[in-house]
């Protein structure tokens, strides 16, 4: 396969499903339930359940924000989202492709191939240069240095620019050009006019490479700038921002 890109069996197809309207569902989750079994809650029971039941889908093109208070779950669920973790029970489907049945390879190629990650605090490699960073994921896909380095400088030098830690962490995850972002508080260390300059690139982003994006943020300024809200209130998706 070009640029190392590894088929799974077991995927079908991971392109989003084709629907009349043109809005195809990408990401969808069904009965998804997330206990971690060693935690106490606050009840003093033997384990901690974010969620139980959970539905969640997402359509092509949407930008969803994704709020909540603190422990609520929603990094959780964008780590499911992105094979990072496992559910308890429930599915999550990308295409027609069942998550759960992704062997630990097939899932770091899910992620390589189809899904930009960001993180609150950027994780780059500090031995690397920002270009070097960039070109990483191309690199781990099997893609010669000169190549990664020449699609890397373009995203530094064309789409992200002045050199912020979270915008090479940004340029990082798109770098691949995957269908969908997930980013997990991607303005929360950053002071306000800093976040705001974030929040803009990653709409324009959203719109000029037509992503399907998922944020989650305690900003609900930023998230009543995204298409749709979900808050994750005791383990319930609940449409809008009260």
């Amino acid at each position: 396969m070009s640029e190392g890109i590894s088929r799974f069996e077991n995927e079908g197809s991971l392109e989003p499903l084709p629907v009349a309207a043109g809005r195809a569902v990408v990401l969808r989750a069904v009965g998804l339930t997330k206990t971690y079994a060693a935690v106490a809650n606050a009840a003093g029971n033997g384990g901690l359940e974010l969620f139980r039941g959970l539905n969640l889908t997402i359509h092509a093109g949407e930008m969803v924000a994704i709020v909540g208070e603190s422990g609520a779950g929603k990094s959780t669920l964008l780590h499911l989202l992105a094979a990072l973790d496992t559910p308890t029970a429930g599915e999550v489907w990308c295409g027609d492709a069942r998550l759960s049945s992704f062997t630990a390879k097939q899932a770091a190629d899910f992620r390589n191939r189809d899904v930009g990650y960001v993180w609150q605090f950027h994780y780059l490699l500090p031995e690397f240069t920002a270009l070097e960073n960039v070109a990483m994921p191309l690199l781990a896909r099997g893609m010669g240095r000169a190549s990664a380095m020449e699609r890397a400088r373009v995203w530094l030098g064309e789409e992200l620019s002045g050199g912020e830690q979270q915008r090479v962490s940004l340029a990082r995850a798109l770098v691949t050009k995957p269908k969908i972002l997930l980013a997990d508080e991607p303005t929360g260390d950053l002071d306000g006019k800093t976040a705001e300059a974030v929040f803009g690139l990653i709409q324009g982003l959203h719109r000029a490479h037509g992503l399907t994006s998922v944020l989650v943020t305690h900003n609900l300024e930023f998230a009543g700038r995204c298409g749709r809200v979900l808050r994750l209130r005791e383990g319930r998706l609940e449409e809008g921002l009260a």
